[in-house]
């Protein structure tokens, strides 16, 4: 069963995802900010990471290149994928420069979203 990540500070959200994720058959775990998930991705092994771009402390743009910038020195990579409610021009280049793997909008569609996540877990990106 594939581990996910969800870095999300919003509680409903959280909820709402990791258990539609759950019922896919993904084990999810959470972290809360941006410090959290930063922390988390580098001590565990995820198979993926959702990341929120608008967290507190540490927002999601420089959780992932603080991610990225942890995996070089071990030699590894997690595929992430970023969720945002602000959905602004060039945000998906600059998820994409940050580190991100793929971009994806809130509300979640979460066929779109299992669509991102399968194409991601199966390229072994």
């Amino acid at each position: 069963m594939p581990t996910i990540l969800l870095v999300e500070d919003n509680e409903l959200n959280r909820d709402m995802l990791s258990r539609r994720l759950e019922r896919k058959g993904y084990s999810v775990e959470m972290a809360v900010d941006g410090a959290q998930g930063v922390e988390m991705a580098l001590a565990g092994h995820f198979d993926l990471i959702l990341m929120d771009m608008s967290l507190p402390e540490i927002d999601g743009w420089e959780a992932t290149r603080r991610v990225r910038a942890g995996e070089a020195e071990r030699g590894s990579r997690t595929p992430i994928i970023a969720l945002t409610a602000h959905a602004m021009a060039g945000d998906r280049e600059k998820a994409m420069e940050a580190g991100c793997d793929d971009y994806d909008t809130k509300p979640v569609e979460l066929p779109r979203l299992l669509g991102k996540i399968e194409a991601l877990l199966s390229s072994g990106a």
